[in-house]
């Protein structure tokens, strides 16, 4: 399955517990003046599914495919969110999305 695929599915059962959460796209790009604009939350790092669980908290989902890897990036932001109180982690699965989600 590819992981675009896996953040749909993740999105619409999550949503089924109460969840909510939404698309993260994180990177940058040139203007037509050749500035750099960096966009999405958490700038590099920043987890793919972003929201909030059933309980009003925040919620960081970092979404890879059995073998997609993790870079060191979004596991400091997974553990920043943590740290701060969310409810964040890596889901190669939806059922890893809802054990992370609680």
């Amino acid at each position: 399955m590819k992981e675009g695929n896996l953040h749909r599915l993740i999105q619409i059962e999550v949503s089924k517990h109460g969840h909510r959460l939404f698309r993260n796209n994180v990177g940058k790009l040139q203007d037509a003046n050749g500035e750099w604009i960096a966009f999405g939350v958490g700038g590099v790092g920043g987890s793919d599914l972003i929201g909030w669980t059933r309980h009003g908290v925040f919620a960081a989902i970092e979404v890879k495919t059995p073998t997609g890897r993790v870079r060191p990036e979004q596991v400091a932001f997974v553990n920043a969110v943590n740290r701060a109180g969310g409810k964040a982690g890596i889901a190669r699965s939806v059922e890893d999305a809802l054990a992370i989600l609680g």
